[in-house]
């Protein structure tokens, strides 16, 4: 297969991942963020679920900027959305506080400025589980709809936004919501990322959170295989702004000493734009077509991506764990060596392989198995993995 027709069909591929521009909704400020605790919120605001534009939900819904804490431990303010079916159930419902896949880097990418205009491409997902009757919590990350850069790939400074979305969502006033609801961990691809290590860090960072089940796929696991995979190939351009959202974590890396010129306007462009048009602009593109020299052959960046590598603790509750067999962005090893990871520590993992699914098909198609393995874990069904 060609270039060109290899280019033409991510081209139609990533159209449908295309974000309209959106201003950040309005929030009226509550709590100083400087007095609250990780999960608290700092300020609400009432918005609106669309999974596509103009398409109604019965549902209740807050924009909501919550404290959090960055990869360096220090406290953040992150961004985000309170979804609530109203159904008039009482009780105790489910929350899924859940992880989207790469949006983009800029502000406008953010999956909380896309709901209300239903150019969120995962709100079809993310309606998927109101429809079941749960609660959902979706962060935007770090920097990402707030201030200062996303911190994109940088797995702990996820994963705690994840669980603090939960926590956010748990203690927020109006959504009705109880501190004994059962709650499940979703994500795919960056969400995977996202999700794993909110897994990963439950038992230690939000252990009063009752979390039933993580399931989780497209997971990059290992981002230094994963750059080496997309190096030149479709998925270049993520290798990029994977390097751009560590530099916001960690500045001391110096991304832009690295650089030449044609990577210094690379990175600018991404920091405007949402996935598709950032990814359409990196296509095949090398790591040494945008630099001076390889950062990612630098010790103190090969420590800092290593940091952000799944596998070195089991999750404390059963995980669903899903890939595609033919995922041309996330390779499918990786996957089944986080399996074998989290297998070999004693987690409780269902690996499912999905094995004619490339990496868009692995989203809208293993979804919903993941969630149906979800229901089972709200339901209190018992589960020992298939390691």
């Amino acid at each position: 297969m060609s270039r060109t027709h290899i280019r033409n069909r991510v081209v139609a591929t990533l159209a449908a991942l295309a974000f309209t521009s959106a201003a950040p909704t309005a929030v009226a400020q509550d709590t100083p963020a400087e007095s609250a605790a990780p999960g608290d919120l700092v300020s609400s605001a009432r918005t609106s679920f669309h999974p596509l534009p103009g398409q109604p939900t019965n549902t209740d819904s807050w924009r909501i900027t919550y404290r959090s804490t960055t990869a360096k431990g220090a406290p953040n303010v992150v961004s985000g959305t309170v979804i609530v079916p109203k159904d008039g159930r009482k009780g105790p419902r489910p929350l899924v506080t859940y992880a989207v896949g790469t949006v983009g880097l800029a502000d406008q990418c953010a999956p909380s400025a896309g709901f209300p205009k239903g150019t969120t491409v995962e709100a079809n997902l993310i309606n998927q589980a109101v429809l079941r009757g749960w609660a959902v919590a979706v962060t935007d990350y770090e920097g990402l709809g707030t201030p200062g850069d996303h911190t994109y790939t940088v797995g702990r400074a996820e994963g705690q936004a994840v669980l603090d979305a939960a926590r956010a969502a748990l203690r927020h006033p109006e959504a009705g919501l109880s501190k004994d609801s059962p709650v499940g961990i979703m994500g795919y691809s960056q969400g995977g990322q996202a999700s794993s290590w909110a897994a990963e860090l439950h038992d230690s960072y939000a252990p009063e959170l009752k979390v039933e089940g993580t399931a989780t796929g497209g997971v990059p696991a290992d981002l230094l295989k994963v750059a080496d995979f997309n190096d030149g190939n479709i998925g270049a351009g993520l290798i990029l702004m994977a390097a751009t959202g560590q530099n916001a974590a960690f500045p001391e890396l110096k991304l832009d000493s690295y650089l030449n010129d044609k990577g210094r306007t690379y990175v600018d462009f991404m920091k405007k734009n949402c996935v598709a048009v950032d990814t359409v602009a990196g296509l095949f593109q090398r790591i040494s077509d945008v630099t001076v020299k390889n950062p990612l052959n630098e010790p103190d960046w090969q420590r800092r991506l290593n940091e952000s590598k799944l596998g070195s603790h089991a999750p404390d509750h059963p995980v669903y764990l899903y890939h595609g067999g033919l995922d041309e962005l996330i390779p499918y090893n990786v996957g089944k060596q986080l399996r074998a990871d989290w297998c070999a520590k004693g987690a409780k993992v269902q690996w499912r392989s999905h094995p004619l699914l490339g990496h868009i098909g692995g989203v809208t198609i293993g979804a919903f198995p993941a969630m149906d393995w979800l229901s089972d874990r709200f339901a209190g069904r018992p589960t020992n993995g298939n390691c």
